[in-house]
């Protein structure tokens, strides 16, 4: 089978060609039909966070494809079935975290295209408990994305508890944005749009923002305050500055939901103005399996649109340059 591989931090991936995984007990092999290509594969590529991957890996945690072998086990996947492979490869099931909802906040969790391969080659593994199956009707380049991005957002909003009539601030419409402008509309918010480039904010006008703000003309905190400020604000630009605008746009008890991961990004919170306004600085991080199911469900009943543009992923090199640059309009997926 094919695969792109990180073989050093900050390098070029190696397309490879390596023997077909066995699946091990509890495990079941997936051919890959699409793999979306998440900001996150990129910083596990450049070694940007404190954790690292072991090397050499294979990235992608928005795999989505067949099952094609079903190890010692597994009975509740079936041969020929579609399913997704999220972030959340693998948890303890034990923990309080587990028990209580929280399972990806497992600390003995492993995690797909990080601490295990992913997605970005023909053939992976998954363990079959974490595979999670993909309603009928729903095109796998459509999920790929879902699997990660959707679910996150998804997730980012039930965190802060978004109701109808709120006002909320979604920064940055890519991948995720363009799909949290969606869950934040079904929710009933208001929803103001945060970006720089005209084609992303034109994309959240399509999508039913009712506020766009150029973050390249205007202060973003400036312009949610004038509409009385932000109920939730979610942020998704790979960008510091953008955090500490959004936090400054909230109402007196907003939320400032912290999604993207810069690296090594920090925030300054103004003590004064956190404890006198009462707002919360909450982290988010992607979404369980329950969360993937809704996400899905939400999709095969027509209520989301997932933008996306195929590769092959012998084009993965170049793909992660674009996206760099900012000249995705929403998700890339590789197809297989």
């Amino acid at each position: 089978m094919k695969a792109a591989v990180v073989r050093a931090f900050g390098e070029p991936l190696v397309l490879e060609d390596r023997p077909d995984p066995q699946p091990g007990p509890g495990q079941v092999r997936v051919r890959v039909e699409a793999s979306g290509l998440c900001h996150t594969d990129i910083h596990a590529a450049h070694g940007d966070w404190p954790v690292k991957p072991s090397l050499p890996f294979v990235p992608g945690h928005e795999g989505v494809g067949i099952v094609e072998e079903l190890g010692e086990g597994v009975t509740h996947l079936s041969l020929g079935q579609r399913v997704a492979v999220p972030w959340l490869g693998k948890a303890c099931g034990r923990c309080e975290h587990c028990l209580s909802g929280w399972e990806t906040l497992c600390a003995a969790q492993i995690n797909t295209g990080y601490g295990c391969d992913g997605g970005y080659a023909q053939k992976m593994l998954a363990w079959a408990d974490f595979a999670q199956p993909v309603p009928d009707g729903i095109d796998p380049r459509e999920a790929a994305p879902l699997t990660c991005a959707g679910v996150t957002t998804y997730k980012a909003l039930k965190v802060a508890g978004v109701r109808p009539s709120q006002l909320v601030a979604v920064s940055g419409i890519g991948g995720l944005g363009h799909l949290a402008v969606q869950y934040a509309k079904i929710a009933g918010a208001t929803v103001a749009a945060i970006d720089v480039t005209d084609e992303k904010l034109a994309l959240a006008a399509e999508l039913g923002a009712d506020l766009l703000i150029d973050a390249r003309k205007d202060d973003p905190s400036q312009v949610l305050r004038r509409h009385g400020g932000a109920h939730a604000a979610l942020a998704l630009a790979v960008n510091e500055a953008s955090f500490s605008a959004v936090n400054a746009g909230l109402r007196r008890g907003g939320k400032l939901v912290m999604v993207a991961l810069p690296a090594h990004g920090t925030i300054d919170i103004p003590i004064f103005d956190t404890v006198l306004n009462g707002t919360s600085v909450i982290g988010s991080i992607v979404g369980t399996r329950q969360d993937l199911a809704e996400v899905y469900q939400l999709h095969a009943a027509g209520l989301t649109r997932v933008i996306y543009q195929t590769r092959p992923l012998a084009a993965v090199n170049e793909s992660i340059e674009e996206v760099l640059r900012g000249q995705v309009k929403a998700r890339i997926v590789f197809e297989m």
